[in-house]
């Protein structure tokens, strides 16, 4: 298979594919190392920033810098939306279920659709509309039960994260003339540069030795190349609608290791999302 033979729906979507499989093992990865919130926040800026920096640089050579300007205001954006939602993650995982976190952003297709609507102009259609208020009312129930068990601080930075990840989509595909790769570098480095400051200390002992650069290549480096690139072919409502696989694969993978059950609530609210999005991306590739 070529991909320069690929249609840019092929290309889109195998790049946000791949970009995501490597993502689902990341929540796992997390609990099961033992460094503490900054600090691994700290890690998971500076290790990616420096792999894929070193990639760019061999990549562009001396057009680096040219790239990094031609990035413009767009990209600058695209940086601080990045970090934010880099920071929110790791918070939501710390503070509520996986599964919770996860289904959080399975918002972020809704969410992505709506700022399309209103920065691109890009019209959802009434099926839509109608996806958008069934998760929204699942979110609800969601929160409620989360409220209940002293959880919803880690769900609320869950939905900032998608409301992040929907800014993402939505800048790359306004930007899509341009290689926002080195707005996400630089993001990176923002996440490390304020993990930085709340750090208390920087070593990584027992299995983080593994976990924690494993984690940061595997799961934060390469996916985040392949789906910053994924929205220069497909909507940034298609490109995180693939984050559903993340949504299914994460908390089943923290399941079976370290036996991490969600609520039935979660379960519930969760079901009605993923099958809303389900149902909605299997019509909407129907009609196409």
């Amino acid at each position: 298979m070529n991909f320069k033979n690929l249609s840019n729906q092929q290309k889109g979507s195998l790049l946000a594919f791949i970009g995501v499989m490597f993502i689902t093992p990341d929540s796992l990865l997390i609990r099961l190392s033992n460094i503490e919130t900054w600090g691994m926040l700290f890690y998971r800026g500076v290790i990616p920033f420096i792999c894929v920096l070193f990639g760019l640089l061999l990549f562009y050579k001396k057009n680096f810098i040219r790239a990094l300007k031609k990035v413009g205001y767009p990209g600058f954006f695209y940086s601080i939306s990045f970090a934010v939602c880099n920071i929110t993650f790791i918070i939501s995982i710390q503070n509520t279920n996986v599964a919770n976190t996860l289904i959080m952003i399975a918002l972020a297709p809704m969410l992505s659709a709506i700022l399309g609507s209103i920065f691109l102009k890009e019209i959802p259609d009434r099926k839509t509309f109608i996806a958008i208020l069934i998760t929204f009312g699942a979110c609800v129930y969601i929160f409620y039960d989360s409220l209940n068990l002293g959880n919803f601080l880690g769900d609320f930075f869950g939905l900032v994260t998608a409301l992040g990840l929907a800014c993402n989509a939505t800048i790359a595909r306004y930007a899509k003339d341009r290689d926002l790769v080195p707005s996400a570098v630089l993001g990176k480095l923002f996440v490390a540069i304020f993990a930085f400051f709340f750090v208390k200390n920087f070593e990584l002992i027992g299995n983080d030795i593994i976990f924690v650069p494993l984690m940061c290549i595997m799961c934060v480096a390469i996916p985040f190349v392949l789906v910053t690139i994924a929205p220069r072919f497909i909507t940034g409502a298609e490109v995180n609608l693939f984050f559903l696989l993340e949504t299914i694969l994460g908390p089943v993978w923290v399941w079976i290791v370290i036996k991490e059950q969600p609520s039935i609530e979660t379960i519930l609210g969760g079901s009605i999302i993923i099958m809303t999005i389900a149902v909605h991306s299997f019509l909407a590739i129907k009609k196409t």
